[in-house]
């Protein structure tokens, strides 16, 4: 089964559990029933404390997890939307922050009130907490399609932001997990550390690679072009 079909599936997995929840699922990293106590299981985890400096996607599922996040203190990059930007990504640091964390921490916030960053200017990134339309216990993932996810690893990979140390999370449904082998997987693919539902933290033990930077035969010339980070 392709990638696209195998979403479609894990779409009406999360309605058919009646877990869908506002905006919808179709075309998106689904928001779910429970997100907030999946945020709250990963905050209880050793990886989480022990991390400092998060990088943590725009999505809806996640919001819970970014404002955990700033309440205990923790720094937090966010992608501007397509990368489209030279400074890619808002830096939402608690100690520079005049508003909550709840106020910070949607796509809105972050633009308003988070300061826009180079890669240069970024630090080491401790954890990333990353949305998915589909997971497998053995860390496969499978992202909603348009590749930016797998591009922001590439490049702060590339950047010596992330090492092998950095610890890969996502926060999904139970029913968004599939069997182990079912979720193809490629070269600019990155695999998952941590699953975290409402009720239990998988730890993979992935045997999967992380790829180690941009993968230029991976891109079109016209996200090249769109993207300048890429294009520098």
């Amino acid at each position: 089964m392709d990638k696209q079909a195998l979403r479609e599936r894990a779409w009406e997995a999360i309605r058919a559990a009646g877990a869908a929840r506002f905006p919808g699922v179709e075309g998106r990293v689904p928001n779910f029933v429970g997100a907030e106590e999946a945020a709250r299981l990963l905050a209880e985890t050793s990886e989480w404390r022990s991390a400092a400096t998060l990088k943590c996607n725009p999505d809806s599922p996640q919001l819970p997890v970014r404002k955990l996040a700033l309440e205990a203190g923790k720094t937090i990059y966010m992608a501007v939307p397509k990368l489209a930007d030279p400074k890619p990504f808002w830096r939402l640091d608690p100690d520079e922050l005049t508003v909550a964390p709840h106020q910070a921490v949607s796509i809105k916030g972050a633009g308003r009130h988070g300061r826009p960053v180079s890669i240069e200017e970024m630090g080491p990134i401790d954890l990333i907490v990353c949305g998915s339309v589909a997971v497998e216990r053995a860390g496969a993932r499978l992202g909603k399609g348009g590749g930016y996810s797998d591009l922001e690893f590439a490049i702060a990979t590339e950047a010596g932001l992330i090492g092998a140390c950095t610890v890969i999370a996502t926060t999904v449904h139970r029913s968004q997990i599939f069997d182990d082998g079912t979720i193809p997987v490629t070269e600019h693919d990155f695999p998952v550390d941590l699953v975290v539902t409402a009720e239990e933290v998988i730890r993979t033990e992935t045997g999967l690679a992380r790829p180690a930077g941009v993968l230029q035969d991976h891109l079109e010339a016209s996200r090249r072009e769109a993207i300048p980070v890429l294009r520098r």
